[in-house]
């Protein structure tokens, strides 16, 4: 596709260009990488997995120093072009790309569930919050304003401008590999950008499958491109040290992100880090505690608990403590089944790769011989290898590991507390600060611990904290910046300039 089809007038084409694309049956299956609106192929190629029962689903290329170099300097000649392109241009074609998102649904959120693992649903769930970021920022793209600043000196006038900031590099984590790509990819092009990912090799291929919907959505050569690797050595080193690459945006761990943010620091590029989480959920004596078991218990195993936001530490008053264990405990038995995401019946699926389910294992292992108790589960189960039983660890103090680490698994540890003031200063023991949440029926305690809490986003009585309207992001380790938001969306892709006009009265 080429530029003008941008044209309004072509928008009208566009339609009918894409109804032939849907007609004529096209895959969303693809293993090459998506280069200058071409599909490369690179000098080897590694396995995906379906980490339910070990299958290959496809080999995808390897690209490396060549190929990311040819995409970065494609996504720059592109931006001269596209940067012109005007909002309500680029806005449409966002909306086309969520339209044919949604044509493709069934497609889309089966190829997600064999490659990440979770749940058929759960991956429905992921396609939907694609469509929230989709309707957004196609909305935001006509809203980036700048500001009229009145000026000392009659003779002058002032302004800022908000400008595209160029070449965005994205690295996005594999536990959201379809909803990521967007939350960072939408903005991006909606504010004037051009994009390079580089999606997780564990889960590249819900990325390339959006690489099929946005070629087909009339996307310009160069506007979007995905490269695909298994050592991202090469390929990162170009994303951070590239001379034309603006900024980095990634989500992940905090290991990585510092990597990330260190080798970016050679050339000053702008960078936003959504980096990992050890989020408290705080259960004070006077909270309604099925309300807390009902607000904790669902969002706790989603992904089989493999969430950036997801609770890593339960820390629940001394008085409600065996309450709120045996409740849980009652919701795990009835609701948790293991298996296939495919299966209707499922609920937790396998972890992601044997990395993630021995660093699980690890944690609860040392946690029970430093003496907490798994009233359910604490092993591996039998369903396959990356399946780690649904655990439920009373007696966990903080001088276990988990305590300071994160899970990321299907895990909940409860720990005691007897204060508020001790429930505060235990969930902020912790370098971390991605998200909080507390349950409570005592209105000024809300208040008091909201604003106590040293987190990004605090949940009152709710665990569901992030919406495209909310800017979401983390203090301490948890990151750099914000995303989202209904003021100042796109801000992170645009640069400011001032402006000053003099000689108005002369």
């Amino acid at each position: 596709m080429s530029f003008p089809l941008l044209c309004l007038k072509g928008l009208k084409h566009l339609h009918l260009y894409i109804d032939c694309a849907i007609a004529r049956g096209m895959t969303l299956l693809r293993t090459e990488s998506y280069i200058n609106g071409k599909w490369v192929k690179g000098k080897k190629s590694f396995p995906v997995l379906n980490p339910f029962n070990g299958k290959k689903i496809a080999d995808v290329t390897e690209v490396g120093t060549k190929e990311a170099q040819v995409a970065i300097e494609g996504a720059h000649k592109a931006f001269q072009s596209w940067r012109e392109v005007s909002p309500k241009e680029r806005g449409a074609l966002l909306k086309r790309w969520g339209t044919l998102m949604e044509e493709n649904w069934e497609e889309l959120a089966k190829l997600l569930t064999e490659e990440q693992g979770k749940p058929y649903e759960q991956a429905t769930h992921e396609l939907m919050g694609n469509q929230g970021f989709f309707e957004w920022h196609a909305a935001e793209a006509a809203r980036i304003t700048g500001l009229t600043i009145t000026s000392p000196d009659p003779n002058r006038r002032f302004m800022t401008l908000k400008q595209p900031v160029g070449v965005v590099s994205v690295v996005t984590p594999w536990n959201f590999p379809s909803v990521l790509v967007i939350q960072k990819c939408a903005p991006a092009l909606a504010a004037g950008c051009t994009v390079v990912l580089k999606p997780a090799e564990d889960t590249p291929l819900s990325a390339l499958a959006l690489a099929v919907l946005a070629e087909e959505a009339g996307f310009p050569p160069g506007i979007f491109n995905v490269l695909t690797c298994k050592d991202p050595t090469e390929v990162g080193c170009e994303l951070t040290h590239h001379p034309l690459v603006r900024k980095l945006t990634f989500t992940g761990s905090t290991e990585v992100g510092k990597k990330l943010i260190s080798a970016s620091s050679t050339k000053v590029k702008n960078v936003t880090m959504e980096l990992g989480g050890n989020c408290p959920a705080l259960i004070f004596d006077d909270a309604d505690v099925d309300k807390a078991v009902q607000g904790t218990f669902w969002f706790k195993f989603y992904n089989a608990g493999q969430c950036c936001n997801n609770i890593n530490r339960f820390l629940v008053h001394k008085d409600v403590y065996d309450s709120f264990a045996k409740k849980f405990q009652a919701m795990m038995e009835e609701h948790l089944r293991l298996g296939d995401g495919m299966d209707p019946n499922t609920v937790v699926g396998p972890l992601i790769n044997e990395e993630g389910i021995a660093k699980c294992e690890a944690l609860v292992d040392q946690a029970l011989s430093k003496g907490a108790t798994a009233i359910l589960g604490g092993a591996r189960s039998k369903m396959g290898p990356l399946f780690y039983e649904p655990t439920l660890l009373t007696d966990v103090t903080p001088d276990m590991d988990l305590y300071s680490n994160e899970i990321f698994g299907p895990v909940a540890a409860l720990y005691r507390f007897s204060s508020e003031e001790e429930a505060i200063q235990m969930a902020n023991d912790t370098n971390y600060g991605l998200a909080a949440y507390l349950f409570s029926e005592n209105i000024g305690r809300t208040w008091r611990a909201s604003e106590a809490l040293e987190a990004g986003a605090v949940g009152v009585n709710t665990t569901d904290v992030v919406a495209e309207t909310l800017p979401f992001g983390g203090w301490k380790e948890s990151g750099l910046g914000r995303e989202n938001g209904v003021r100042g969306s796109l801000e992170n892709y645009c640069e400011t300039k001032s402006l000053i006009i003099a000689g108005v009265k002369s």
